[in-house]
């Protein structure tokens, strides 16, 4: 049991981190205009020499923002009930903190899922269109790499869970 919490927490962890790193670096998107290359993130736009706060307030640029911070969000308590449920703290009796712990990293997938595919589906459809010469860049691709690990940490949660509410019995053989 303490072995999958370990591995997630440590999932978690990681992918908190990659959370924090993507939405606030200015690398989701790179593309080339006028000879010049330039990349925008989620809060700002730089072109050669200069960043510049996004100053419209574009729906799905709002959208990805809100799922992104709301998986931060999420993930940050899981963090903090899977490490009260790890050093078995007595605080909250009233409900298992594993599995609370699960769900709050399931919820934190769901969450940043939803930012990446908002943002994937909305890109794609008006640059894919209108450029040639443009491509995601490394913070959306920690992104997705914070999806998979929020969801592996549900998934380990999950099975510690398991694991306590359904301990093998030893003398059965």
């Amino acid at each position: 049991m303490y072995s999958f919490m370990g591995g997630g927490l440590f999932c978690a962890g990681v992918g908190n981190i990659l959370l924090i790193i993507s939405t606030a670096t200015d690398y989701w998107m790179q593309y080339r205009q006028s000879n010049n290359y330039m990349h925008q993130g989620l809060w700002r736009y730089c072109v050669p020499g200069k960043c510049m706060t996004h100053t419209d307030s574009i729906a799905y640029w709002d959208a990805t923002r809100a799922f992104m911070i709301l998986s931060l969000l999420a993930c940050f308590i899981g963090i903090v009930i899977g490490v009260m449920a790890f050093i078995r703290s007595s605080s909250f009796s009233g409900f298992d903190k594993t599995f609370a712990a699960g769900i709050l990293f399931f919820i934190s997938c769901f969450f940043v899922l939803l930012a990446m595919a908002v943002y994937t589906g909305v890109t794609v459809n008006y640059y894919g269109k209108r450029y040639g010469n443009w491509r995601f860049s490394w913070s959306y691709i920690m992104g997705w790499v914070a999806v998979v690990l929020t969801f592996f940490s549900g998934i380990f949660y999950m099975c510690a869970y398991r694991m306590h509410e359904c301990p093998r019995n030893s003398n059965s053989r």
